[in-house]
């Protein structure tokens, strides 16, 4: 019983509502705004159908939309119902128009007349004349005729994640169609006027080559493009016969015209050298915007539609600031870009406001953005030509100080050819002393570049270069090369107990020594520290080497005098040959490193020749 109750109780509020929801139409009624008499539900999941809609509970749960047109973005459908009546004197038919142009998928449910419902597909995801029962720019369908007893009722499903916006109107077609005249009559000026801004700095672009034209045209086509998809006038001309491409929709064709904005914005301003954290920031947006393209080409049209908003705090003040503060450094173009960029900020803000839902579509808005691009464009063209001048003029003024200096420069070279005949054989000499100075200068770096400072010998990079000429030497003649690395032991306490004067004596004298002991084609190199090098050429190099070590041993240990007493280390020897040990300079010094870091371990004051076997001990394969 509480049951029967309860479902009465449903039947009646909802046949209370629905006739509170009734839009009565009368004979005048053509272009009347249906969205103060529909009623809402949202649709989580997308989990209702047409039939589910008959149910006494789901029709409670319908909200009276209050004319609210938009529910902003939103990522699950909404439903919309509506119910007309007209009047005797009203005519039987009548259209519904559906003001967004830019719906993902819009679908109306129209009764049959048999109890059931035939839907009809519209939005982007169905071709031009596939979605509408009328060729007109908005979405336009063929309602039943309409009875002057009985409402008639039917229902439309929005889905759109970037934005559900339902603007509805009843119409009689010839209204309609007089008043598209007069639209399109508005809109073609717009856009003729900028086609023609388009094409004209088009043509500057191909005569100067300058990149700000180039991004001028890119901005003004991406803006032409989406002012065509806004008004419908794009899906009606330019690609009717099927669904709208996601290039096309009003993710990519705002993203196309924000990043052409971007650099439009960085090469007209000069961002880079005069605002170089508003450039950073800018590049951040173009960023921005291939991301937004991106996620709405994987289908993730509601995260490239919040992308847009994050924009806002990127792409608007830094093109804000970065006009502003050009302008205050006294660049006139950033004036005009300034306004333009107001102008379009503004229309672009009531595009947010509306695509969020704070605020409702109305007639006039849709009118607003086509004439800021048209300003827009325009001032935008007088900064660019305005720039120009301003390149024409600092031209203008170079080659005129140019001029003056150069007939300046003629008038003084006239008045002293004498002077100058003389300065000229004045500066021939100091050249010629000059010429002189460098040479010995030259001389004085490549024994710096060279030669250790300390010790006169060669250094590590003249080491590098001789031992890779000496290769190459051997290899065409078949013969070894040794390399002998010379570490001091105990070198450190004679720093610490007499000094740094102390060390380096005994330095200067080893390195005399060493000197001494090797052969004329042969080479001593300090390597750094109190580490030494020797080089061992010829066709009896392996034999040699045993007998120059046992040399060096002896000589290099014998005590040095320094004041009153005498300074005296051993020294260690690591020697590796090649081809035997290595076949390269790098793996040539690495072996003979070891060999004297075992000669080290061995007790120092001795010397250590690398062996085959050694070396594969100590680097397994």
């Amino acid at each position: 019983m509480r049951a029967v109750l309860f479902a009465l109780l449903l039947s009646l509020c909802s046949l209370g509502s629905a006739h509170a929801e009734t839009a009565l139409l009368s004979a005048s009624d053509s272009g009347r705004g249906l969205n103060a008499h529909v009623t809402l539900l949202a649709d989580p999941g997308a989990e209702l159908n047409i039939d589910d809609l008959q149910r006494p509970d789901v029709k409670a749960r319908f909200v009276p939309a209050e004319g609210k047109a938009s529910v902003g973005q939103s990522p699950h459908p909404w439903w919309i119902r509506v119910s007309l009546q007209r009047e005797s004197d009203a005519l039987l038919q009548w259209w519904l128009e559906v003001g967004s142009v830019t719906l993902k998928d819009l679908r109306i449910y129209l009764p049959d007349g048999d109890g059931g419902w035939t839907e009809r597909q519209s939005g982007e995801l169905v071709g031009f004349n596939e979605g509408r029962d009328h060729p007109y720019r908005r979405m336009l369908f063929r309602l039943p005729q309409l009875g002057d007893q009985q409402p008639l009722t039917f229902y439309l499903r929005s889905y759109d994640p970037a934005g559900n916006s339902f603007p509805l109107r009843a119409w009689q077609l010839d209204a309609l169609q007089e008043q598209a005249v007069g639209e399109n009559l508005f809109l073609g000026l717009i856009y003729g006027l900028i086609l023609a801004m388009l094409l004209y700095n088009l043509f500057i672009f191909l005569s100067l080559r300058d990149n700000a034209y180039f991004w001028y045209v890119m901005t003004t086509s991406g803006a032409l493009l989406m002012i065509l998809g806004m008004t419908g006038h794009g899906f009606q001309y330019l690609w009717p016969n099927g669904p709208v491409p996601f290039w096309l929709d009003r993710i990519s064709i705002p993203a196309l015209w924000g990043f052409s904005a971007c650099r439009f914005t960085q090469t007209l301003l000069q961002t880079r050298r005069f605002v170089p954290w508003a450039h950073r920031l800018l590049t951040f947006a173009l960023c921005l915007y291939v991301t937004a393209v991106l996620l709405n080409a994987f289908g993730l049209r509601a995260f490239g539609a919040w992308v847009f908003v994050a924009l806002a705090l990127t792409a608007i003040p830094a093109s804000l600031w970065a006009s502003f503060r050009r302008w205050r450094q006294g660049y006139f173009p950033a004036l005009l870009y300034l306004c333009g960029f107001g102008v379009i900020l503004g229309s672009v803000n009531l595009l947010l406001l509306r695509a969020t839902g704070v605020i409702q579509p109305a007639a006039w808005s849709g009118y607003v953005f086509p004439l800021a691009v048209a300003a827009e464009s325009i001032l935008f063209s007088f900064a660019l030509a305005s720039r120009i001048q301003i390149l024409k003029q600092e031209r203008a003024a170079a080659l005129e100080h140019a001029d003056r200096e150069k007939s300046a420069r003629l008038k003084q070279v006239q008045a002293s050819a004498e002077q100058l005949s003389l300065a000229v054989e004045t500066r021939t000499a100091e050249l010629a002393e000059a010429n002189r100075h460098l040479s010995e200068r030259e001389v004085e770096l490549k024994q710096a570049a060279f030669h250790d400072s300390l010790t006169e010998l060669p250094n590590r990079r003249y080491l590098i270069e001789r031992v890779e000429m000496a290769l190459s030497d051997a290899r065409r003649r078949g013969e070894s090369i040794a390399l002998l690395l010379i570490d001091l032991d105990h070198f450190k306490p004679i720093n610490d107990g007499h000094g740094h004067d102390a060390g380096d004596l005994l330095l200067c004298t080893l390195g005399q020594r060493l000197r001494r002991l090797v052969r004329s084609n042969d080479m001593a190199a300090r390597l750094g520290g109190d580490e030494f090098a020797v080089l061992l050429t010829g066709p009896n190099v392996e034999r040699d080497a045993a007998e120059i070590a046992e040399r060096l041993l002896d000589e290099l240990s014998k005590p040095v005098p320094y004041g009153e007493v005498s300074l005296a280390v051993t020294v260690s020897v690591g020697a590796a040959f090649f081809p035997r040990h290595a076949d390269e300079f790098s793996q040539l010094y690495k072996a003979a490193d070891e060999a004297l870091y075992r000669a080290k371990h061995q007790g120092r004051g001795n010397w250590v020749q690398q062996d085959e076997q050694a070396l594969l001990a100590d680097h397994p394969t």
